[in-house]
């Protein structure tokens, strides 16, 4: 299989589950810092599994890796913890779409990294993304905590496509799941001595909750992601993975019961279709 091919695959994997990442910040009963703490702890430990039954090397070539892994560390930290902070105080439907102009953002941010221009397709594909998750915004009152969240939504965005960017040009030179071990386990350190609730006085839920959420919805996607960026560009992994706030509208519904209004089917339509043309872009750039 083409390097190209089985990275889109495994973008398109990662989104799916991504999608389902946020219904976690409803289904767990913890602050967003506690949940964060705990996801990454849990994922880092998954990682390690992993890595050693793969029989595939932890430590990083360089000392200057370090110093890019720690960046990259702080940034997913700061990331997943303003991520689900905005979906607890916006809820997810809006919280997500908040988090979701990173692809704009990452294609406007993207050239000031490598010195290339924004083509056309991107910047009118960033413009079709924008309409579709403007339309999947439901009726909601913007009070005090759905307007916060929506501005802490943002702000997650700006850390994930700063994170992005990085990592595809300091960092991509390693695997997925190497990657992301760094990355769980220094945004774990950074945050864990502001946790709320310690580990014994969390319930058995809880914990099979933040469980899955480390190991299934963390470590497998934040890994096929990662692994991703060695052959895609930023802004086409991020515009691709506007599929996301599609398959939480799905899961939303199928777990939370959440009703997709029309709004939300004709925003999803046009995310859709920006997300299936840049997909189809990189083939048949790749092909000719």
């Amino acid at each position: 299989m083409q390097a190209h091919k089985q990275s889109l695959i495994y973008l398109h994997i990662a989104v799916l589950l991504f999608g389902g990442t946020a219904l976690f910040a409803k289904l767990v009963s913890l602050s967003a810092l506690d949940i964060t703490v705990y996801r990454t702890a849990i994922a880092g430990c998954a990682l390690v599994i992993l890595l050693t039954i793969q029989h595939k090397a932890i430590k990083l070539r360089s000392r200057r890796d370090y110093l890019i892994a720690l960046l990259l560390g702080v940034t997913v930290g700061i990331h997943w913890l303003t991520y689900f902070a905005g979906m607890q105080l916006a809820g997810i439907a809006v919280g997500m779409i908040a988090f979701f102009t990173y692809p704009v953002i990452t294609v406007f941010l993207e050239p000031f990294f490598h010195g290339n221009k924004p083509q056309l397709k991107d910047i009118f594909s960033a413009l079709v993304v924008m309409a579709g998750i403007y339309l999947l915004i439901p009726d909601a009152s913007l009070g005090n905590d759905v307007t916060m969240g929506i501005v802490i939504g943002i702000l997650s965005a700006l850390f994930f496509a700063f994170r992005n960017i990085v990592h595809k040009r300091y960092f991509s030179q390693y695997g997925g799941p190497q990657t992301m071990l760094y990355q769980t386990w220094i945004a774990s350190i950074m945050l864990c001595a502001f946790v709320e609730v310690p580990p014994l006085q969390v319930d058995t839920i809880n914990w099979l909750l933040l469980i899955t959420v480390g190991v299934i919805f963390t470590a497998a996607p934040h890994s096929l992601f990662a692994a991703s960026l060695q052959n895609l560009s930023a802004s086409t992994a991020g515009l691709i993975s506007c599929l996301q706030p599609l398959y939480g509208t799905f899961f939303a519904f199928l777990i939370l019961h959440e009703q997709p209004s029309i709004s939300t089917l004709l925003g999803g339509a046009l995310v859709i279709s920006a997300a299936f043309y840049e997909t189809w872009s990189v083939t048949r750039k790749h092909k000719q």
